[in-house]
């Protein structure tokens, strides 16, 4: 058995040992076709369909009707291997496209998800994995319903029930992010509609995950893992070697630093800048008045675009004319209060727009004492719920089942964490890089110079960059640029200047990460309706092949309707990964640590303590995130100012107190569980 494992393992590195040098060939003999063809669009194309190809050839090649293979991957996934695809499904759009944006937008405060989401793995690590591992299973839910189960074949269903809705649901808001990721990268590269670009995305999703499940899932996320890795370390290695002479930037991250923060000084001080944001102050100013006099302001202004827009008709007036009021009155809010919710966002982005730079190096930085301390309430909250949340998604735990042995899956979550590290390293000092570059190259331009690259983003829809005129001096200032983060990374190679392939290759990376996680997400929610709902509490003869089959067909329609959902535009991606981080944190982190350290927990504790907790963290996201509050008209008051995508700091208390509280004034677990515990915690 060592040496069959041992030979395994060398063929596996032979093999990813050729792919990676067949992507270095690849993307060198790209180079070569862009230097001899002026049009380089293509690469676009080029890049996002061979990959894809190659993701589907390896599904291809992987596919299996085996259910220990479907499920877990046979559990013979190498240590090393098994941490590049947890790297994989763990960095997701989020990571590759959010991280260094949200850093670029926020400085100091984007360290949260760093710090948060390398905390979680030590959690992992030592609290649960090898637990997790030792008892084996398919699933979470698995692991519960027999942990409560009081040794019933089948485990405790309404436990199983309670945790099946709550792998599901953080697993589905984390895939809306990655499918609205890959809609973005297509939108972009290859010019499609953006409900197009999603569905474009479900495809290349299925291909992995749809014939062979976790085995093709698996070995498909290392070959992504090697391409996201290669993809961002190169476009950061090659920034700063063409505008700064250095090959490891991430040494020299404190002199990026030191220059951002002269030129935010400078900002400060310029009266350019000072005139844009005063203009900003003043429309924060009039919006507070038009909310102020609602409804009779909605119905003067409505009236007044539809009569520019009778009078443009009546006069024969250029159909551009027409077209930009109709699109004006087409944005227009439906009724008074969809007016107040817009108008009531638009003026605090005005607000913020009237605002200094973010200092990159200050911690907390706010007009007030009061506001700083919210901030690094925040701050410290959101570290909390990424920390806990990395140890309760189901996604990730379902990997520690994959490996062949306890041992294996702690070298595995230790491999993980040097794999992750490349990139969370890489993604402040890519930030810093960009900064300088929008400082030095695009900032003080004149608006008739801009550069190539701001026209094609600015084209994209959703909108993710803007940029105008505010004060009408010809020249672009800092205030007048409005970005969205999820672009940063994206555009990045445009905006340094470099050869429009390495555009294409950090494409490819972005797809690559967000079709990771998406066929590891898929993958968990249709497994744990096919395996917990459909063969535990529908079916107990239902055969392997069968089991096997609802699965593809529960993933199939799951991935149809997070397509949709996603087309819908909940939300950016940062937010909704966040949000799936603190609901899987409410839902199951107390009942876990509950399961394997206080054998006193019962099942009745733990259905209250993962109901309680869920309920919790989707109250309060429901009531105080823009997209839910725009459709119900319903609107919470923050507690403590804590922020909406840190809701696991109010339900993971609730989920702890609820399941002690209930666990106490119920009777006690059968001896069995007791042995459960037993074995678990033994050695």
């Amino acid at each position: 058995m060592p040496d069959t494992q041992s030979r395994f393992r060398r063929r596996l590195m032979l093999y990813y040992g050729l792919f990676t040098l067949g992507l270095f060939g690849f993307v060198g003999m790209m180079g070569l076709l862009e230097h001899s063809n002026a049009d380089a669009l293509w690469l676009g194309y080029v890049f996002l369909f061979v990959t894809i190809a190659i993701y589907a050839c390896i599904g291809l090649i992987c596919r299996t009707s085996d259910l220990n293979e479907y499920y877990v991957a046979g559990r013979r996934v190498p240590a090393m291997f098994n941490g590049m695809a947890i790297a994989a499904d763990w960095m997701s759009a989020a990571s590759f496209i959010g991280l260094a944006g949200i850093i670029f937008a926020s400085g100091y405060e984007g360290l949260a998800y760093v710090m948060g989401w390398t905390g979680g793995y030590c959690l992992v690590a030592f609290l649960l994995a090898p637990y997790l591992r030792k008892y084996g299973g398919y699933t979470i839910p698995d692991f519960l319903a027999a942990r409560y189960g009081n040794g019933k074949p089948g485990g405790n269903l309404p436990v199983r029930a309670i945790a099946v809705l709550a792998a599901s649901l953080c697993s589905f808001v984390y895939l809306v992010a990655q499918i609205q990721g890959v809609g973005l990268i297509v939108t972009r590269f290859i010019g499609v509609e953006f409900a197009v670009g999603v569905f474009f995305g479900l495809a290349g999703i299925l291909v992995c995950s749809f014939l062979g499940g976790m085995r093709a899932v698996t070995w498909t996320q290392v070959a992504q893992y090697i391409m996201l890795i290669v993809a961002f370390l190169l476009a950061v290695s090659l920034i700063a070697w063409k505008h700064h002479q250095q090959v490891v930037p991430q040494v020299g991250y404190g002199g990026l630093l030191q220059r951002i923060d002269a030129e935010e000084k400078r900002l400060d001080r310029d009266p350019a800048e000072q005139q844009v944001r005063a203009l900003f102050r003043q429309q924060a100013i009039d919006l507070q008045d038009r909310i102020a006099r609602l409804p009779a302001s909605f119905n003067e202004e409505r009236q007044v675009l539809d009569a520019r827009l009778i009078e443009l008709r009546a006069r024969n007036a250029p159909l551009r004319e027409i077209k930009a009021v109709e699109r004006e009155r087409q944005a227009f809010p439906a009724d008074a209060a969809d007016a107040l919710q817009q108008w009531s966002q638009q003026r605090v982005e005005a607000l913020a727009r009237s605002q200094p730079a973010t200092p990159s190096t200050e911690p907390y930085p706010a007009a007030s004492e009061q506001e700083r301390k919210t901030r690094r309430l925040n701050f410290v909250l959101l570290v909390f719920c990424l920390m806990v949340g990395t140890a309760s998604l189901p996604h990730i735990l379902t990997r520690l089942y994959t490996t062949p042995s306890v041992k294996e899956t702690r070298n595995s979550v230790a491999w993980a964490v040097f794999c992750i590290a490349l990139l969370y390293v890489s993604a402040p000092t890519l930030a810093a890089l960009v900064k300088v570059e929008f400082f030095q190259h695009l900032v003080g331009t004149p608006y008739a110079e801009l550069p190539q690259w701001v026209v094609q983003w600015r084209k994209v829809d959703p909108p993710v960059f803007g940029i105008r005129d505010v004060n009408g001096d010809g020249i672009v200032q800092w205030a007048e640029i409005l970005i969205q983060p999820d672009m940063i990374v994206l555009a990045a190679p445009e905006i340094a200047g470099l050869p429009y392939v390495i555009s294409g290759l950090v494409a490819a990376g972005a797809l690559a990460a967000a079709l990771s996680t998406a066929d590891g997400l898929l993958l968990t929610i249709a497994n744990a309706l096919s395996h917990d709902v459909y063969y535990h509490m529908i079916d107990r003869q239902a055969s392997h092949q069968r089991r096997v089959t609802t699965a593809k067909v529960v993933l199939l329609g799951v991935a149809l309707f997070a397509s949709y959902v996603t087309s819908l535009r909940p939300g950016n991606i940062l937010f909704l990964v966040g949000a799936a981080f603190s609901l899987a944190a409410s839902s199951f982190f107390p009942v876990l640590v509950l399961a394997i350290f206080w054998r006193r927990t019962t099942a009745a504790g733990a259905v209250a303590g993962m109901a309680t907790g869920l309920a919790v963290a989707v109250y309060y996201i429901f009531v105080n995130y823009p997209f839910f509050t725009r459709m119900t008209g319903i609107f919470g008051d923050r507690w403590f100012g804590v922020d909406p995508i840190a809701s696991g700091a109010f339900g993971v208390p609730a989920g702890f107190a609820a399941a002690i509280l209930v666990s106490l004034v119920t009777p006690r677990n059968a001896p069995v569980i007791d042995r459960l515990v037993n074995y678990l915690r033994k050695g």
